[in-house]
């Protein structure tokens, strides 16, 4: 029987970091990546909400005092996951207190008044 030569072991290869991983080396940014995508869907989530704006829906009309857009922010006020709030105040009830809502803008939701600004040209009225 002849001996097998023994195979010289070579250290191994580093491995990479998963994306967004914290290492030592390499910290990640404060303030994180922007996503381009997550922004487009935040904003099409809320849609001409800005702060401001009345906007009435099937239940009742509503003006926005603030829009959270810190997921950290937004998952404390609304107690759930969540990348965005709008804290509103319902305008049909005198003793309304505001609160923060997660709705995303639908098709049966009515811009009606915007105070400050101007809409986003997605939502401004055709001439």
């Amino acid at each position: 029987m002849t001996a097998t030569p023994a195979l010289v072991s070579r250290p191994e290869l580093p491995k990479r970091p998963l994306p967004h991983e914290r290492t030592p080396d390499r910290p990640a940014p404060a303030g994180g990546r922007p996503h381009p995508q997550r922004d487009a869907r935040v904003d099409s989530e809320i849609g001409p909400r800005t702060v401001g704006a009345i906007y009435q829906t099937s239940v009742s009309a509503y003006e926005v005092l603030a829009v959270i857009r810190d997921p950290e922010r937004a998952s404390a006020l609304l107690r759930r996951t969540a990348l965005w709030a709008v804290i509103v105040r319902d305008i049909m009830r005198v003793d309304a207190e505001p609160y923060a809502v997660g709705d995303t803008w639908t098709t049966s939701d009515h811009l009606v008044l915007l105070r400050e600004g101007r809409a986003p040209a997605a939502y401004a009225p055709a001439a």
